[in-house]
């Protein structure tokens, strides 16, 4: 296999990462692209919290939807507050080195929660508590739901 370029590595990724996992395969370290490879995983990262971010704060969106608009629970939200707890815990197991990410940005997270919760039900966010009334475990734990 001849060396990927930076050029082919803009050009075609998927050849660049199918051609630089074969290198490692093959022990042939010294040839593989190491300044992409560590932006890349660097990236992957990034993308991985996110990704956990984003679907705390849409669960979080939901719990506070379900505490303050008992009138208007329905299934449709059921099914997303455990479709999201799933991905979550998924996430965390594959990568359980990131709940510490989540604890630290959860007073943040539960912003981004209350905005979208806000966006939904046409609620004021000032109207939610300025602290969340759930904690990170109340969030994964699969019985709860805030009353």
């Amino acid at each position: 296999m001849s060396k990927i370029t930076q050029k082919e590595y803009e050009k075609d990724f998927y050849a660049w990462i199918i051609h630089n996992a074969q290198l490692l395969r093959e022990g042939r370290v010294s040839e593989i692209d190491v300044e992409n490879i560590a932006e890349e995983m660097e990236s992957m990262g990034k993308s991985e919290k996110r990704a956990l971010a984003s679907r705390l704060a849409v669960l979080m969106a939901h719990l506070l939807k379900w505490k303050y608009q008992p009138m208007r629970r329905s299934k449709s939200w059921v099914i997303t507050i455990k479709n999201q707890r799933r991905e979550l815990i998924d996430l965390l197991e594959e990568s359980p080195s990131l709940k510490k990410e989540l604890e630290e940005k959860f007073k943040h997270i539960y912003e981004k929660g209350v905005g979208l919760a806000s966006a939904e039900t046409g609620i004021d966010e000032e109207a939610f508590p300025h602290r969340p009334p759930f904690s990170l475990k109340d969030c994964l734990r699969t019985s709860y739901l805030p009353d």
